[in-house]
């Protein structure tokens, strides 16, 4: 069990605390929610959580087969819909990936990045898309 505390500071800001590291951030609502987004909102957290996610979930498969997959760049678009209320309807996610990364492991690292909790823990009506970029 990890416990976060959250504390609503006013117009429309919370900070949050990691209770296991001591680690705090904020959130702002975003300006198309009456918010100055002067920070992550909350569904920013959740796309940065689900590109987090995969990305380490990748790190773990790499780290057993002895690959280097440090640099690798992950972009989060999050795309919000109306309908049927306001909430996350797309999550496209690109992965900048390294050059030298063996032929190989390509589809295994695509499984281990779709295995993520975050990314079984959506709703399947949020879209997510996945890309994979390779150099070479």
């Amino acid at each position: 069990m990890v416990q976060i505390d959250i504390t609503y500071e006013g117009d429309l800001h919370t900070n949050a605390r990691h209770e296991p590291s001591g680690a705090e951030l904020t959130t702002d609502a975003p300006k198309d929610n009456e918010g100055l987004g002067e920070s992550f909102s909350p569904t920013d957290l959740l796309a940065t959580a689900l590109g987090s996610c995969m990305v380490t979930i990748m790190g773990i498969y790499a780290r057993r087969k002895d690959l280097d997959i440090r640099g690798t760049t992950v972009r989060v678009e999050k795309r919000m819909t109306m309908d049927p209320v306001r909430r996350i309807g797309k999550l496209v996610v690109r992965f900048g990936m390294p050059a030298g990364i063996p032929e190989e492991h390509r589809p295994a690292l695509a499984r281990a990045a779709a295995a993520c909790p975050v990314h079984k823990s959506l709703h399947p009506d949020v879209e997510r898309p996945v890309e994979f970029c390779y150099p070479d």
